[in-house]
């Protein structure tokens, strides 16, 4: 199984960014996906989830109504649109998949399969 994060840069605050996802050795749909963040000296945090035929997502609090995160799974990739950056989204930005549905999907072990991550500055 492999995971692919792209899309990460520097953006100026208020700016957006679009990650992308690319997954492969996996039958993507059966996938619960999510994207989690660290930033400089924090421990990793919960993104956003997506439940693996799309319907249920769920958001931490830090960025919902902000970020928005959707899949296609015939092309076996999740996104996160992130609008209005704030510079305390400056972080890694993993991606992770799940076989174990939507229960307790915030939590880093409901994960087996990573990413390496991707980069994102965002300016103040």
């Amino acid at each position: 199984v492999q995971l692919v994060e792209s899309g990460g840069g520097l953006v100026q605050a208020g700016g957006s960014l679009r990650l992308s996802c690319a997954a492969s050795g996996l039958t993507f749909s059966n996938y619960a996906m999510a994207w989690f963040r660290q930033a400089p000296g924090k421990e990793r945090e919960f993104v956003a989830a997506i439940s693996g035929n799309g319907i249920i997502t769920s958001y931490s609090d830090s960025v919902k109504g902000r970020f928005t995160i959707s899949r296609d799974n015939a092309k076996m990739t999740v996104y996160v649109q992130m609008n209005s950056l704030k510079p305390e989204d400056t972080a890694v930005y993993c991606c992770a998949a799940s076989p174990y549905g939507t229960t307790f999907w915030s939590r880093e072990p409901r994960y087996d399969y990573w990413g390496q991550g991707t980069h994102v500055t965002v300016s103040s």
